[in-house]
Protein backbone atom coordinates (compact mmCIF):
# COMPACT_ATOMS: atom_id res chain seq x y z
CA UNK A 1 0.00 0.00 0.00
CA UNK A 2 1.19 3.52 -0.91
CA UNK A 3 0.32 6.50 0.88
CA UNK A 4 -0.20 9.91 -1.49
CA UNK A 5 -0.18 13.31 -0.51
CA UNK A 6 -3.09 15.38 -0.70
CA UNK A 7 -2.66 18.72 -2.16
CA UNK A 8 -3.27 21.37 0.86
CA UNK A 9 -4.21 24.89 -0.53
CA UNK A 10 -1.99 27.63 1.58
CA UNK A 11 -3.61 31.48 2.09
CA UNK A 12 -0.65 33.11 1.97
CA UNK A 13 -0.63 36.94 3.59
CA UNK A 14 -4.35 36.66 3.88
CA UNK A 15 -5.89 36.38 0.39
CA UNK A 16 -8.51 35.31 0.32
CA UNK A 17 -8.24 32.03 -2.48
CA UNK A 18 -11.61 30.32 -1.65
CA UNK A 19 -12.97 28.57 -4.83
CA UNK A 20 -15.72 31.06 -5.16
CA UNK A 21 -13.39 34.36 -4.65
CA UNK A 22 -11.20 32.51 -7.62
CA UNK A 23 -14.25 31.91 -9.71
CA UNK A 24 -15.35 35.34 -9.87
CA UNK A 25 -11.56 36.50 -10.27
CA UNK A 26 -11.82 34.07 -13.61
CA UNK A 27 -15.51 35.13 -14.54
CA UNK A 28 -14.52 38.44 -14.37
CA UNK A 29 -11.26 38.38 -16.41
CA UNK A 30 -13.59 36.44 -19.33
CA UNK A 31 -15.55 38.62 -19.37
CA UNK A 32 -13.27 41.42 -19.91
CA UNK A 33 -11.33 39.48 -22.38
CA UNK A 34 -14.61 38.46 -24.12
CA UNK A 35 -15.22 42.38 -24.43
CA UNK A 36 -11.98 42.75 -25.84
CA UNK A 37 -12.05 40.04 -28.44
CA UNK A 38 -15.83 41.42 -29.31
CA UNK A 39 -14.36 45.06 -29.77
CA UNK A 40 -11.62 43.37 -32.26
CA UNK A 41 -14.18 41.65 -33.87
CA UNK A 42 -16.12 44.93 -34.41
CA UNK A 43 -12.85 46.70 -35.69
CA UNK A 44 -12.27 43.51 -38.50
CA UNK A 45 -15.88 44.19 -39.64
CA UNK A 46 -15.16 47.62 -40.20
CA UNK A 47 -11.77 47.24 -42.17
CA UNK A 48 -13.86 44.62 -44.09
CA UNK A 49 -17.14 46.61 -44.97
CA UNK A 50 -14.99 49.75 -45.51
CA UNK A 51 -12.70 47.86 -47.84
CA UNK A 52 -16.41 46.33 -49.66
CA UNK A 53 -17.25 49.86 -50.10
CA UNK A 54 -13.59 50.47 -52.23
CA UNK A 55 -13.77 47.92 -54.27
CA UNK A 56 -18.29 48.10 -54.70
CA UNK A 57 -17.02 52.08 -56.17
CA UNK A 58 -13.93 51.14 -57.95
CA UNK A 59 -15.28 51.34 -61.12
CA UNK A 60 -14.52 48.98 -63.84
CA UNK A 61 -11.31 48.02 -62.63
CA UNK A 62 -13.40 44.91 -60.63
CA UNK A 63 -15.65 42.74 -62.48
CA UNK A 64 -19.39 43.18 -62.23
CA UNK A 65 -19.95 40.44 -60.27
CA UNK A 66 -17.34 41.25 -57.78
CA UNK A 67 -18.52 44.94 -57.30
CA UNK A 68 -22.13 43.74 -56.43
CA UNK A 69 -20.79 41.43 -53.88
CA UNK A 70 -19.25 44.17 -52.41
CA UNK A 71 -21.66 46.14 -52.21
CA UNK A 72 -24.03 44.25 -50.49
CA UNK A 73 -21.06 42.98 -48.18
CA UNK A 74 -20.19 46.81 -47.41
CA UNK A 75 -24.51 47.18 -46.32
CA UNK A 76 -24.70 43.80 -44.53
CA UNK A 77 -21.37 44.23 -42.81
CA UNK A 78 -22.50 48.02 -41.86
CA UNK A 79 -25.18 46.48 -40.15
CA UNK A 80 -23.85 43.90 -38.34
CA UNK A 81 -21.15 46.12 -36.57
CA UNK A 82 -24.52 48.48 -35.97
CA UNK A 83 -26.11 45.31 -34.00
CA UNK A 84 -22.80 43.93 -32.30
CA UNK A 85 -21.94 47.77 -31.02
CA UNK A 86 -25.74 48.21 -29.72
CA UNK A 87 -24.77 44.48 -27.90
CA UNK A 88 -21.59 45.16 -26.41
CA UNK A 89 -22.95 48.58 -25.20
CA UNK A 90 -26.16 46.35 -23.30
CA UNK A 91 -23.35 43.62 -21.99
CA UNK A 92 -21.31 46.47 -20.65
CA UNK A 93 -23.83 47.92 -18.81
Amino acid sequence: MSVHALPVSIQADGLDNSIATRMERLRTEATGLALAHTTDFERAIAQTAQLAHDIAGGGEAYGVGVRETARRLASELGAAALTLEALRGRQAS
